[in-house]
C-alpha cells in the first residue's frame, strides 16, 4: 500500500481506504473540505497503486499494512477511519483484528459476507471485464447504469489499472467474496449504503447488526454504490465531522 498524508498533523487522525479500481484520488474533493479539520491519510491498495506495477494480495495483508501504517506513524490509534467498498471490507478485517483503537469507523458500501462459489466465479470474471473495457474507454459500465457519477468512476480506472491489470481485478474480488466477518470490535461502527444498492447491501447489513446490534445505519436515496462520495463530498464531510465530534446525524 501506499500512503498520502493531508491536513494539520495536530488535528484528530482519518483514514481513507477506497474502493476496488480506484486510487486515493477519489478523495480529494473529501480531503479539500476536510484538511482544516483532520491530519488526513490516504491509502493506495496494491494491486492498483498509481504509476507502478503491484499485485493484489488479500483484504487481510491490505488490512495488516493499515494495521502496522498506524502502529508505527500515529500510536497505534485513529480517530475516525472511512472505508468504501473494497476499503470498507479492509477496514472492517482491521475491526475485527482489533490491534488498533479505533475510536469511530464508518463503512461504505462494505462487502461483509461472502457470495455462494458459482456466483463468486461469474461476478468476478464479469467485473474483470467491466473494468477493462473502462479502461480501453468502452464504458460498459456507463451504459449498464446510465449514471453520470461513473464518469469519475471511468477515469479512476484509467489511471490505476495499468498497475496490476486484470489480475488484480480478479484477485480482489476473489478476496472480496469468499471471506466472512466473523467478529467486529469497536465502540462507533456506521454502516452506509444507498437505495440502488439496496439488494446487495440488506444482507450486509443484516450480518453487521447481528454482530454488532449497536451499529448506525445510514440508508440514502436515489444513491448508487460510491455515489454520495463522487456526488455530495460535501454530505459525507459534514458526516465525518459530526461523527468525529460525537454528534446525532
Amino acid at each position: 500500500m501506499d500512503f498520502h498524508i493531508y491536513g494539520i498533523p495536530e488535528k484528530p487522525t482519518l483514514l481513507l481506504l477506497p474502493g476496488l479500481g480506484v486510487s486515493h484520488e477519489i478523495f480529494l474533493p473529501l480531503v479539500e473540505l476536510l484538511r482544516e479539520d483532520f491530519r488526513i491519510i490516504t491509502a493506495d491498495i496494491d494491486g492498483f497503486l498509481l504509476g507502478k506495477p503491484s499485485s493484489f494480495t488479500s483484504v487481510d495483508d491490505q488490512a495488516a499494512q493499515a494495521i502496522c501504517y498506524v502502529q508505527e506513524n500515529l500510536a497505534g490509534r485513529l480517530d475516525v477511519a472511512y472505508g468504501l467498498s473494497l476499503g470498507g471490507k479492509i477496514l472492517s478485517r482491521m475491526l475485527e483484528r482489533n490491534e488498533i483503537v479505533i475510536d469511530h469507523a464508518v463503512m461504505d458500501a462494505a462487502p461483509l459476507l461472502p457470495l455462494p462459489k458459482w456466483v463468486e466465479g461469474l461476478l468476478r470474471h464479469y467485473q474483470a471485464f467491466n473494468v477493462w473495457t473502462c479502461y480501453r474507454w468502452t464504458g460498459f459500465w456507463r451504459r449498464v447504469f446510465h449514471s453520470h457519477y461513473f464518469d469519475v468512476l471511468l477515469d479512476e480506472i484509467r489511471k490505476v489499472y495499468p498497475s496490476g491489470k486484470t489480475r488484480a481485478v480478479l484477485d480482489g474480488y476473489k478476496s472480496v467474496y469468499t471471506s466472512k466477518l466473523e467478529s467486529i470490535q469497536g465502540a462507533d461502527i456506521h454502516y452506509w449504503h444507498g437505495t440502488k444498492e439496496a439488494f446487495v447491501a440488506k444482507p450486509q447489513v443484516k450480518h453487521l447488526l447481528s454482530l454488532c446490534p449497536d451499529a448506525h445505519v445510514e440508508v440514502f436515496e436515489k444513491m448508487n454504490h460510491g455515489q454520495l462520495l463522487v456526488d455530495s463530498p460535501e454530505e459525507v464531510a459534514r458526516r465525518i465531522v459530526a461523527i468525529a465530534e460525537g454528534k446525532k446525524l
